[in-house]
């Protein structure tokens, strides 16, 4: 006798939000008998772009789908796993959000005005303040290492 069980979710991914320029990573894993199968989807179709790596679990068990380097406008979309066998399917998503690796305005303080840029990557940040003035333009930089 051969007892069939539908796909469950172990575990679900959370949204997500990256860098340009970054990664981005989206872990599934599902059980069943026999044992599902984990595609993924963007925007309705099966991944498929040299950015896009799926690697599987030694055991079978799920996959992580990995997204380098992302790109704002691209990558930026619900992504969906869906576990399959024989006895059935289940699928959950999450939503990926892409912002620019740099932000930059204006701001006035005392009467000073400020030009603000930050930076991001995946290993370091960096602030760069500029102090606009009539007189003199002072510019001052600092590159952060990112604590792991």
């Amino acid at each position: 006798r051969v007892i069939l069980l539908p796909p469950s979710c172990l575990s679900l991914f959370p949204d997500q939000t990256g860098i340009s320029g970054g990664v981005a990573s989206f872990v599934c894993q599902a059980s069943g008998e026999p044992k599902p199968r984990i595609t993924w989807m963007k925007k309705g179709k099966k991944v498929s772009s040299q950015r896009f790596e799926v690697i599987e679990f030694d055991d079978g068990s799920g996959s992580v789908l990995r997204i380098q380097p992302l790109r704002t406008h691209r990558d930026e979309a619900i992504y969906e796993c869906t576990a399959t066998n024989s006895a059935g399917e289940i699928n959950t998503s999450a939503k990926l959000t892409v912002l620019e690796g740099k932000i930059s305005f204006f701001f006035s303080l005392h009467g000073f005005l400020f030009h603000l840029t930050l930076c991001v990557s995946e290993t370091w940040f960096c602030l760069v303040v500029v102090l606009l003035s009539p007189v003199f333009i002072l510019l001052l930089t600092k590159q952060y290492q990112c604590l792991q």
